[in-house]
């Protein structure tokens, strides 16, 4: 007689745990931070879950369905922010700035309309409150929050790539500036003569180093934006 084969398979000690939506969602949430939007394939998903992909339907409805609920989870709630307006629409950006750093693969996913879940509609919320004492009508409101969060996702991206692209060089933002100086200082600037004036002045041969600089640009745009506000405000008056 002899005792089984060692290579069979062994019994799952303990229950699996149980599938839905939450740990379907959070599963490929992590794939997507880790690998990026294309990770968290419903094929991908599945198989970190060790289910099947059409077990996955039950619960989320569609591809389309996954991605709208990883995205409202991933956003979170909006910080609390004060009733002065600037500071807490500034609060209000850089929150979401905060989000996409920590989740880069939500600037990949089409804005395709207004939002609809309940994080989305909680920030949603807060960007109307902030503005709630300005005197802007709703139209104003909504136009305001949706050209400063359009701010700060087209900021996110610009920065992403721009860094991407340097990793690719391996140069720091210091050196490809450097670099873009000395190219384009070579070329015959009389037709611009606005571009060689700046060329002139060095202004590339000299900036701080990568995250101050990418700070900075952020706050400046993102001043340039309530500024705009501020007048709408102030023309309300």
């Amino acid at each position: 007689m002899t005792s089984k084969q060692s290579g069979s398979p062994r019994p799952r000690v303990g229950r699996p745990a149980e599938l839905d939506a939450e740990r379907i969602v959070a599963t490929a949430i992590t794939l997507a931070d880790r690998e990026g939007l294309r990770a968290a394939s419903l094929t991908k998903v599945a198989a970190a879950l060790d289910v099947t992909p059409m077990s996955l339907y039950r619960h989320i409805g569609s591809k389309e369905g996954l991605t709208d609920l990883m995205a409202d989870t991933a956003f979170g709630l909006p910080p609390v922010i004060g009733p002065a307006w600037r500071p807490a629409l500034r609060d209000w950006a850089t929150g979401q700035r905060a989000v996409f750093a920590r989740h880069p693969w939500l600037t990949q996913i089409p804005i395709t309309g207004p939002p609809r879940g309940l994080n989305a509609l909680a920030w949603m919320n807060a960007g109307l409150a902030a503005l709630r004492d300005t005197g802007l009508d709703w139209g104003a409101k909504i136009g305001a929050i949706t050209v400063v969060g359009g701010y700060v996702r087209q900021s996110f991206v610009t920065d992403r790539h721009m860094a991407e692209q340097r990793g690719t060089e391996q140069r720091s933002e210091a050196q490809s500036l450097d670099a873009y100086q000395r190219d384009v200082s070579t070329l015959d600037l009389s037709p611009f003569p606005e571009v060689a004036a700046l060329f002139v002045d060095q202004v590339f041969a000299d900036v701080p180093p990568d995250e101050e600089s990418s700070d900075g640009d952020f706050t400046f745009g993102l001043d340039l934006i309530l500024d705009g506000v501020a007048a709408a405000i102030a023309g309300r008056g």
